[in-house]
């Protein structure tokens, strides 16, 4: 056998693979876009259920509190940090900025408490990725538990959160804290 007739196997063995590998890619492609593999399994707590720390965590008077689970690594969630500062007039919704280990620097300007070193309440509420959120009603209970993606995720949340029907929120004191890291 020749060098040019190996060459040309070969080359044939390799193009058949390509199609193989490509022939996959596609077929997964078109079952995610179709829905077909499905979410991979929840994440967060279950509505219902009980929030962990709540007491720690919990405005002095009653309102709906919202977690947020943050990673200084993050880019998103500098985004999220310019929506939670603009968020911060008073309104039934109590928001509280938790970080896995240390916060930037921006995230101690914030008008609301920052939480930093809490590693602990972000496996203990399956936040797994960042930005993630949770919603808490004033009885401790878990509402929502969400990844927030965006900022327009964040601030679709929030004015779900913050509506005056009953669905979302109860009728409650906000009461921002300044805080810094502890």
């Amino acid at each position: 056998m020749s060098f040019q007739t190996s060459a040309l196997i070969l080359s044939w063995i390799a193009i058949l693979l390509l199609a193989l590998v490509v022939s996959g890619l596609v077929r997964q492609v078109h079952a995610l876009s179709n829905g077909a593999a499905g979410r991979p399994g929840s994440v967060g707590l279950r509505p219902g259920s009980a929030a962990p720390g709540f007491r720690d965590l919990a405005p002095p008077s009653p309102a709906t509190l919202v977690l947020l689970f943050l990673d200084s690594g993050c880019a998103t969630c500098h985004h999220l940090l310019d929506e939670v500062a603009e968020r911060a007039a008073p309104t039934d919704v109590v928001l509280r900025v938790l970080y896995r280990h240390a916060a930037p620097a921006a995230a101690t300007d914030l008008p609301v408490t920052v939480h930093t070193e809490q590693a602990e309440l972000f496996d203990r509420y399956d936040a797994i990725a960042t930005p993630f959120a949770v919603v808490v009603d004033p009885t401790g209970r878990v509402r929502r538990s969400e990844p927030v993606g965006s900022r327009a995720a964040l601030r679709h949340l929030l004015d779900q959160v913050d509506q005056p029907s009953g669905t979302e929120s109860g009728p409650a004191v906000h009461q921002i804290q300044r805080g810094g890291a502890r």
